[in-house]
């Protein structure tokens, strides 16, 4: 997969949030791809650190309906991403 940066690209702090708050919806709801919460619990993550509440709100409420270990998976991912981007 390629990758994309958005700082290289001129891309707000803001509008990044934005970017990663629509893939953890789209693993959310099953848009254009399978559901998967550990997928969108890991963009929320991600988009929450770098400033959405709405995303911050959505991981909260993944978290109440997912396992311990889905979540640590998650959060594992998202510190993963958080490392090489």
């Amino acid at each position: 997969m390629a990758r994309f940066e958005m700082l290289e690209a001129g891309i707000g702090s803001s509008a990044q949030a934005e970017i990663l708050f629509e893939l953890g919806m789209m693993y959310a709801t099953g848009r254009d791809c399978d559901v998967d919460l550990v997928a969108a619990h890991k963009w929320f993550n991600i988009a929450a650190i770098r400033g959405s509440d709405r995303a911050a709100r959505l991981r909260a409420e993944l978290s109440a309906t997912m396992p311990k270990t889905e979540i640590a998976k998650a959060l594992r991912e998202a510190r993963e991403w958080m490392t090489t981007h």
